[in-house]
């Protein structure tokens, strides 16, 4: 029998969502010893909990997520280990991918960073480690991604951006409780000026989203869940990202799959 594992942050109102989007709410519009029926009514943001960035959530006319086609859901691809190199503000580029498993063209892209650990239900829950110092893509990686015909990716961490390249390094809480500050310190004294300047620069900002998406290389954010389980390390499997058909969505929660075994060749 095929072992399935779920690769899913959990998501309710407890959730963190992203600065300054609106939370998850949920509540009981009817019950069933009044109604003979439980009900619920959610009112949310897309961007919270495991889900699919659509290239509509960057670009004007792309591609929405009913527009994706399924064959781009569900198929060949691998989890990639890098939880030995990543330490707060970690940059992941293609030679610490391509080092520990091969990469085909096409491929269903995870990385696995161990960030998902400092998330709400994680065994070191942190919300301000988990939004503010997470590892991000190195510059590099959007033309690799490209150029391996990647359509879908994602990370165990709230964004694929570096907190550099987003506002929670350049203008998250300014004037008021200043996190920008603390993460661009924090970075400055990890990478140094030059670094700083060579990883991040201006151009750079929300790079992975406005540099691939209009490619229709699109990612996942907030994965979580089984991704840790050492048999799915650095080895390629089946995997499924299954968001809502959402007609319009430039994002959709989703439920993000592992299927032991190799897709068959055609």
């Amino acid at each position: 029998m095929m072992r399935t594992y779920d690769l899913s942050q959990p998501l309710n109102e407890q959730a963190p969502f992203w600065p300054y989007y609106p939370p998850f709410e949920v509540k009981y519009i009817k019950r069933k010893a009044e109604h003979g029926v439980n009900a619920q009514y959610i009112q949310t943001s897309n961007h919270m909990g495991t889900h699919l960035d659509a290239p509509r959530h960057f670009v004007t006319n792309g591609m929405t997520i009913d527009q994706i086609p399924m064959s781009w859901l569900c198929g060949p691809g691998v989890i990639v280990d890098l939880t030995d190199e990543i330490d707060e503000l970690a940059v992941y580029t293609p030679e610490m991918i391509e080092s520990r498993v091969e990469i085909r063209h096409g491929d269903i892209l995870l990385l696995h960073t161990g960030w998902h650990r400092h998330a709400q239900w994680g065994e070191q829950a942190d919300e301000e480690k988990y939004i503010h110092m997470h590892p991000g893509a190195h510059p590099d990686l959007v033309q690799w991604l490209l150029d391996k015909e990647i359509h879908i990716w994602g990370v165990d961490a709230v964004s694929t951006d570096h907190p550099m390249n987003l506002p929670i390094g350049r203008f998250l809480g300014k004037g008021m409780h200043g996190h920008c500050d603390k993460v661009r310190a924090a970075a400055e004294a990890k990478f140094g000026p030059e670094q700083m300047q060579e990883l991040f620069p201006d151009s750079a900002y929300q790079l992975t989203h406005n540099a691939l998406f209009p490619h229709n290389c699109m990612h996942i954010e907030n994965l979580g869940g089984e991704i840790s389980a050492p048999e799915l390390q650095n080895r390629r499997l089946i995997l499924g990202c299954f968001p809502w058909k959402f007609q319009g969505g430039e994002a959709a929660f989703c439920r993000a799959v592992a299927f032991e075994g190799e897709w068959p060749q055609a």
